[in-house]
């Protein structure tokens, strides 16, 4: 009789999409404050400008609040549409492909002449989509009451 009892425990979708999306807004805030994100920005640009061979910086940046914009709606978006579907596969689907849409930004401002700044969204998706699998695990969604 190993069931996990915690399973049973009823869970509470905007609560935790909001502490969840709470959470993966400060590791990226935290992360760029610490210039990691930066870091990472300019390895992707410098393997952008690599694979375009182009000499020289991109000449337009996507401006702060349009990126941190992008980056709360990825952030809440994400918890919420995954914390609304049942089945730990759809999750891990939906929260895959938002992975690579995000990353698959990069190419596209490059190609539009933009700086490729994707660092604080992908880091934002991934701790976002991480968080909702382990509380989806451990609590009895909603969603989950009427699916076989």
């Amino acid at each position: 009789m190993s069931t996990n009892h915690l399973r049973y425990s009823p869970g509470h979708v905007l609560t935790a999409a909001a502490f969840i999306g709470s959470l993966a807004l400060v590791l990226a805030a935290g992360l760029g404050a610490l210039g990691l994100t930066d870091q990472a920005d300019a390895a992707i640009a410098g393997l952008l400008r690599q694979a375009l061979q182009q000499n020289g910086a991109f000449p337009n940046a996507v401006p702060a609040w349009g990126l941190w914009l992008g980056t709360v709606l990825l952030a809440y978006g994400l918890a919420l549409a995954m914390l609304g579907v049942p089945g730990t596969w759809r999750r891990l689907v939906l929260w895959l492909s938002t992975l690579g849409l995000v990353a698959a930004w990069a190419p596209v401002l490059a190609l539009a002449a933009h700086a490729p700044a994707v660092a604080a969204p992908l880091i934002a998706t991934a701790w976002s989509g991480a968080c909702v699998l382990v509380y989806a695990h451990s609590h009895r969604l909603p969603c989950e009451e009427d699916a076989p």
